[in-house]
């Protein structure tokens, strides 16, 4: 088996779990620069004191686990963008409310606009610290709907300071509103450029 590295992996688990094309487009195939890591357990409230569990790349997660929104950290690479750039997290679940009948798909989960890197070369993991626009809802996928894909999208927002509009409606925060979303659209509207995927199951 040829050596993948971990960006071309990054590539390849997205192909592989049908997020291309069910989230992010199957053409162009995405290229990530960023490596974006979610870890649940020694930050969230109802597990403290326990090891820390991280998405990785299509692992499955007990749904008790990732009811808090999780610690992140992106890895720089040698492409990584300046530092002064700030970026919108999105976590969506495509398979709403099951993957063979996706009707509410994707669902938004979180989103956060605003935020900031750690210092390049920093791999530890870090809260979001900036208010978040469709507050974390963790998953809780239907009983007997199968497994559920969970994917974290970073994308580059075009602009230092970037802040949706007062009328989004993604402000409008409800049940409705978070169903039937689209995080791609949503980013090319607003001139954002997808830079990081990783992605979780969650058995209903």
């Amino acid at each position: 088996m040829p050596f993948l590295d971990p960006l071309s992996e990054v590539t390849d688990q997205v192909q592989k779990s049908g997020l291309a094309p069910d989230v992010i487009p199957a053409e162009p195939v995405f290229r990530p620069n960023i490596l974006v890591a979610a870890s649940w357990g020694s930050t969230s409230p109802a597990s403290l004191g326990n090891a820390p569990t991280e998405a990785s790349l299509g692992n499955t997660l007990a749904k008790a686990t990732a009811q808090h929104a999780p610690a992140l950290a992106f890895t720089p690479t040698e492409a990584f963008p300046d530092a002064a750039a700030t970026y919108t997290l999105a976590m969506v679940d495509p398979d709403a409310p099951s993957r063979a009948d996706p009707r509410w798909g994707q669902w938004r989960h979180w989103l956060v606009t605003g935020v900031k890197p750690l210092a390049p070369g920093a791999v530890k993991f870090a809260t979001v610290d900036v208010p978040a626009v469709s507050p974390y809802i963790g998953p809780s996928p239907p009983e007997g709907s199968g497994a559920h894909r969970y994917a974290i999208l970073l994308f580059k927002e075009p602009s230092t300071g970037f802040t949706l509009p007062a009328d989004a409606a993604e402000r409008q925060d409800s049940m409705e509103g978070r169903a039937k979303w689209n995080a791609v659209r949503f980013a090319e509207k607003y001139g954002m450029r997808l830079a990081g995927v990783n992605f979780f199951y969650v058995e209903g």
